[in-house]
């Protein structure tokens, strides 16, 4: 035992094996030695037999101990050498500068002799920068005065590993380890940057991917196209890694802009492009990540600080999408952002807007109006967002007036000062830009700020109208503030004065909900989606005593009813709206059939901030109706392949003019802008037959509904889809937000519209609408819009889509452009023909 103690610390797995046998064999002797003097004793000698008992229990302990050291030792050592000592892969991506050396041309090509000669100058240099540095790779040389990028792999011991990202991550320590005194005195390196995240060691990217590498050089005053593999033929590559590396001039920048871009929807793990302010491919220098569809409006403009960029394209296994056509050119790179701006009043942007604004950006404006005057900036569109950094922060993009700092995406807003000077400043970092700023600057008197109007806290002036009318027209609400309340109007607790009709429509109007709070009903009622209190023994009764069918949609006896939603097999369920939401609510899965409808491709949103105007592919199933010499008629929806459904007044004889001859019509699908009907993306189909409701009637425009067959069937395509059909057990909710589009007059009297209009209104109480509108409704109808005027569907907008979007995002069309009275008129809401109404209408005469 004393002889195992003195092997503690040799340092040998042999020796210390060696003797642990050593002592093993000593204490076997020791009891071969005692059993050869065994004396047999008389039992009652009790003395002589109990000398014996102590060493076999010393005996019995030492191997006990012995084995329980040797399991530990065996243990720790499979540790050590099997788990904590095992090597794991370690990759890292970056580039440093090498300031004594002059770059040529020939470096843009990487099989060029002299790319070769210098890469292996650099490695030679970099070579031993760590105990575990397996290899070093250049992959691309850039003017400044030569930038090498590279990526270096390291198989380091698992416990070793976080030492060496923080040994990686330090730019000082690197700078000594890769000091090239000792190995090269002719290369002098700086400003080494390593990155831990490597773009190309997913394991589901092929790295056999030199058929899908390109390199390019802008030049001068040339635009220089690029696709991907078989743009626009054939899908991009599946399982590829595909780049594009981009150059231009000394002394220039680099502007890419994506004129089609289709990929693969946006997911955690969908395809993916990533555009980088640099030939290396790492985070802190990502400008952009794009996914999905774009419309073609969308801009898509980005600028390099310096005169490389790098285009990466990562797919995975799945999907057969077109990919993308770019183009890029070459830009002088601006030497001054800002100055000094004088005179009464001026505008500024952000560097090349409406482009994205480049990375490594510093601006500062010096504004001085007249020496009486203040100065107020407005800000028109503001979009300096940078994702994952919260608005309240701005800790990378961002613009800084008056001490504080504004980032993300703003509606329009005003910055004053107390004098007649104002600096505003702008930064942009490394990394993802956007689109920026477009400003003014405007001299005013501190006594009026706004003449003639009303003058917001934030600045901004509106006109007096809108003062008190219960909307927020000011950002900060100032203008709705200290209002005395008309008798048409309800006075929230918050002090906000609102329309009386908003009162209990299940739509937070005042935003402390006091408008909805005295809406409770009695503990034996029930309260209905409209706001009518019924005794609860009226609930799923079969009859609708609420009048908008809410008592008896969610009923969980669910006997088939005219509210209840009923599957083909027959069985009716409690839920409402279970149609198409993406869940199998019937057990034959009937429910969510015949729902490829009501997706836009473009699920982009256009920043258009202040107007109506429509992006491409925004409303993929709104069709314009064109009689020959007459141009734009009426509108409708695409709801199939062939049909189309609109208003039935629009084919009403008019003039001598029978509007009812399909000969007359045709239908222009995939339509944006009047004035390119012959684009691309449209398409362009004749009439077959008109249907109209029998019941039609000209003078109440009761039953104003009609469907149309188109000749030849649509093809569809990301810019034209059909809108989907609800239920007629579907219920839109009163105080629901719904879309209403159209070419028509945005006055009354006045003009159509070039371009697709949108507006977004408010599903109005049907006992209200009838009051305002002396009793004209009949439950064919509906009401719809903005009872404080201002927005409405007009004339030329007949037969058009009134759109619902659901929980799901699907869009279902909740009713068809009929008739109002005026144009966006105060206390006139416009009114719809209800699809609900006339759904199985519309299924007798399609099929559909």
């Amino acid at each position: 035992y004393r002889e195992l103690r003195t092997c503690k610390g040799s340092g040998s797995v042999s020796s210390f094996m060696g003797t642990l046998l050593i002592a093993v064999s000593h204490e076997l002797q020791d009891m071969n030695n005692l059993e050869e003097g065994v004396e047999f004793l008389p039992a009652m000698n009790s003395k002589k037999m109990e000398k014996r008992g102590p060493k076999r229990r010393v005996v019995v302990t030492v191997v006990i101990v012995v084995f329980l050291l040797i399991s530990l030792i065996t243990g720790l050592l499979v540790w050590h050498f099997k788990y904590r000592n095992v090597a794991v892969q370690k990759v890292f991506n970056g580039h440093l500068r090498v300031l004594n050396w002059d770059f040529l041309d020939a470096y843009e090509n990487s099989s060029s002799p002299e790319f070769v000669m210098l890469a292996r100058k650099v490695k030679s240099t970099v070579r031993d920068i760590g105990p575990y540095h397996k290899e070093t790779v250049i992959t691309a040389f850039s003017e400044g005065s030569i930038i090498a990028y590279y990526w270096s792999e390291f198989l380091v011991p698992k416990y070793r590993a976080e030492s060496l990202d923080r040994a990686m991550a330090d730019t000082q320590s690197l700078i000594q380890r890769w000091n090239p005194r000792l190995r090269n005195p002719m290369l002098k390196v700086e400003s080494v940057v390593a990155f831990r995240e490597c773009w190309f060691c997913c394991p589901w990217v092929s790295r056999d991917a030199d058929s899908c590498m390109f390199s390019l050089h802008a030049k001068e005053g040339e635009i220089t196209t690029f696709t991907t593999p078989g743009f626009p033929n054939s899908p991009y590559p599946n399982n590829a890694l595909c780049y594009w590396t981009l150059r231009a001039d000394a002394n220039a920048v680099i502007s890419l802009t994506f004129k089609t871009l289709e990929l693969e929807p946006c997911t955690d793990d969908s395809d993916y492009i990533k555009v980088y302010n640099s030939l290396s491919p790492v985070e802190p220098h990502a400008l952009v990540r794009l996914c999905g569809n774009y419309a073609p409006s969308y801009n898509l403009t980005f600028l390099s600080s310096q005169n490389v960029m790098l285009v990466t394209l990562i797919t995975n296994k799945e999907g057969r999408f077109p990919g993308f056509k770019a183009e890029f050119f070459q830009l002088p790179k601006m030497k001054v952002c800002g100055g000094t701006l004088k005179g009464e009043s001026g505008t500024f942007t952000t560097p090349y807007y409406p482009a994205h604004y480049p990375p490594v950006t510093d601006c500062v404006w010096n504004i001085e109006v007249p020496s009486k005057k203040n100065v107020k900036v407005r800000f028109n569109m503001f979009f300096v967002l940078e994702p994952g950094i919260p608005v309240s922060s701005c800790t990378k993009d961002y613009v800084q007036i008056n001490g504080t700092r504004y980032c993300g995406e703003r509606s329009q807003f005003v910055v004053a000062s107390t004098t007649n000077k104002i600096e505003v400043r702008f930064h942009s970092d490394q990394s993802y830009t956007d689109t920026g700023f477009s400003a003014e600057y405007l001299s005013y008197d501190s006594s009026d700020p706004c003449p003639g109007k009303f003058a917001c806290n934030t600045g901004r002036c509106i006109d007096r109208s809108m003062r008190c009318d219960g909307w927020l027209d000011c950002v900060d609400g100032s203008d709705e503030r200290s209002c005395a309340c008309t008798d048409q109007q309800f006075r929230c607790q918050n002090g906000w004065c609102k329309p009386k009709f908003w009162v209990c429509d299940n739509v937070n109007d005042c935003g402390d909900n006091s408008d909805e709070l005295q809406c409770s009903c009695a503990a034996d009622s029930f309260k209905c989606n409209n706001g009518k209190c019924i005794p609860e023994a009226q609930k799923c009764d079969g009859k609708d005593d609420c009048e908008d069918g809410s008592d008896e949609g969610s009923c969980s006896n669910v006997p088939c009813t005219e509210y209840t939603y009923k599957c083909h097999n027959g069985r009716c369920l409690s839920k409402q709206n279970p149609e198409c939401d993406g869940e199998q609510d019937c057990e034959d899965n009937s429910d969510e059939h015949n729902c490829n409808c009501g997706i836009r491709s473009y699920i982009r949103k256009s920043r258009i901030v202040g107007g109506q105007n429509s992006d491409v592919g925004e409303w993929p199933w709104q069709v314009s109706l064109h009689v020959k010499g007459q141009g734009h008629i009426c509108g409708a929806s695409l709801i199939s392949e062939s049909w189309l459904v609109s208003a039935a007044h629009c084919f009403l004889q008019l003039q001598g003019i029978r509007y009812s001859e399909p000969s007359l019509w045709t239908a222009y699908l995939g339509l944006t802008d009047q004035g390119n009907r012959n684009g691309a993306n449209v398409q362009t189909r004749k009439i077959k037959r008109i249907i109209s409701h029998s019941y039609f009637n000209d003078y109440t425009y009761d039953y104003d509904i009609a469907v149309v067959e188109l000749q030849t069937p649509v093809t569809f395509s990301s810019v034209v889809q059909p809108i989907c059909l609800p239920d007629a057990t579907h219920n839109f909710p009163v105080g629901k937000d719904l879309w209403v589009t159209g070419w028509g007059a945005t006055m009354e009297g006045g003009s159509g519209a070039s371009v697709l209009q949108k507006a977004e209104i408010r599903l109005i109480n049907q006992t209200v609408c009838n009051e305002l509108l002396t009793d004209q409704l009949t439950p064919r109808m509906m009401c719809v819009g903005i009872l404080t005027g201002g927005v409405d569907a007009c004339q030329g907008d007949s037969g058009g889509p009134l759109v619902s979007v659901e929980p799901s995002t699907r869009m279902f069309l909740a009713g068809i452009v009929s008739w109002g009275d005026g144009c966006a008129q105060r206390n006139k809401p416009g009114v719809y023909s209800r699809l609900t109404s006339l759904r199985d209408w519309i299924k007798k005469q399609t099929g559909l």
